[in-house]
């Protein structure tokens, strides 16, 4: 054999077996040790007064669908606090109506933020300020509970001796780019911080959704609240980064059951939310950064072309070896599709999806490299009308 044809089978050999190492890495973590359900017993032996603070900043097109989710909830005890964080759309004006109509939620509107404090965390801790609950309860506005959520998530805050208890909502999907797009998203925060390993006391991994957050109130107070994690972004993580530090459970789990949330409904969205939180959510992890990078630009460049140069050369009579690399190629790429079959069966969207990851690969390697961009160069990353350095 010739060996420029030796090299080239070899090095697609290699290709394909790190290739599909790798896919089966990175989608072996997306598995949830617990699950909460509707329908999970509650221990109605004691039910503690629960405080749900719902921070709110331009959330017009969410907050309404929101709060009326949350104000049927099967659970016996709680309040609903929402800070209003100077919006300048519609927002204001329903929880007004909102507050009207329903005696039960308070309404505070943020002061002024002060110099070095992050948006969320200060209107968070004005929420907190008001709160009574022995419990507390973060939900974003653009997530929606199911009646049973509060219920479902304070009874496995319980049975597995939960200091803060997180979950993992159901993600809806409605546009193009949502599908192409967050699939991806999701499933490389699953590799990048399993539940098995942030379940775990011994590991310091540690993350939280801020979509949706329990914590004791105790230890809220104890580790110094919002106010340690002022500067934060990425809030949600690093209040689970002091939690877990000093010492107390931390546990994350699948809520898809119980709450949905609709985080972002175009691709500027989109754009926007992720290049403000990817850089900064990893910068302890830049291996991770960079590991993402390189496989997102292999699945969106690398991938297509291996194929399409192994048909094409085998078209213009490459022989058995071009055909075995061609061979080689689509195996990968079966499996890789496989994988993204089923995510979208788990994100509830057309299986035609999965045909679309080249394209939501670029994307996401390009919201990493932007992110890394604004925050290295100075530039910071923008949020709902706000600049971050």
């Amino acid at each position: 054999m010739d060996p420029s044809l030796l090299f080239f089978l070899i090095i697609s050999t290699i290709s394909m077996l790190l290739g599909l190492t790798t896919t089966w890495l990175i989608h072996s973590q997306v598995g949830m040790q617990i699950t909460i359900r509707p329908d999970t017993p509650f221990p109605s032996a004691h039910s503690p007064l629960i405080s749900v603070i719902v921070p709110a900043r331009n959330e017009a097109n969410n907050i309404r669908r929101c709060i009326q989710a949350l104000l049927v909830q099967t659970y016996p005890v709680y309040e609903v606090i929402v800070i209003d964080d100077h919006s300048s759309d519609e927002t204001p004006h329903i929880l007004a109506e909102l507050a009207q109509v329903d005696l039960r939620i308070r309404v505070i509107h943020g002061t002024e933020l002060p110099p070095d404090w992050a948006g969320k965390p200060h209107a968070l801790v004005q929420g907190v300020a008001a709160a009574r609950g022995e419990w507390l309860c973060f939900i974003d506005a653009d997530t929606f509970a199911a009646p049973q959520l509060l219920a479902a998530a304070y009874s496995a805050a319980i049975h597995h001796k939960a200091d803060l208890f997180t979950i993992l909502t159901a993600q809806e999907l409605g546009s193009f780019w949502e599908r192409v797009i967050l699939p991806l998203v999701f499933t490389a925060l699953s590799f990048g911080f399993p539940a098995e390993r942030v379940n775990n006391p011994s590991k310091p991994d540690a993350i939280a959704n801020g979509q949706f957050i329990l914590i004791r109130n105790s230890i809220y107070q104890s580790i110094g609240g919002h106010t340690t994690v002022r500067t934060r972004i990425d809030e949600d993580k690093a209040l689970a980064e002091a939690v877990k530090g000093a010492g107390y459970r931390l546990v994350m789990a699948d809520g898809r059951a119980v709450a949905r949330t609709r985080m972002y409904t175009s691709l500027p969205e989109i754009w926007q939310g992720w290049t403000k939180n990817i850089f900064l959510g990893l910068r302890d992890r830049l291996w991770l950064l960079l590991f993402g990078a390189i496989v997102g630009l292999i699945a969106a460049l690398a991938l297509p072309l291996w194929l399409l140069g192994g048909l094409t050369w085998l078209l213009l009579g490459g022989g058995w070896v071009a055909g075995l690399i061609s061979l080689q190629a689509m195996v990968l790429w079966l499996y890789l599709f496989w994988w993204r079959i089923r995510a979208c069966r788990a994100f509830h969207i057309p299986i035609a999806y999965s045909l679309t990851l080249p394209i939501g690969a670029a994307l996401f390697t390009a919201m990493m490299f932007a992110s890394a961009y604004k925050v290295l160069s100075g530039q910071g990353v923008r949020w709902k009308g706000r600049t971050y350095q």
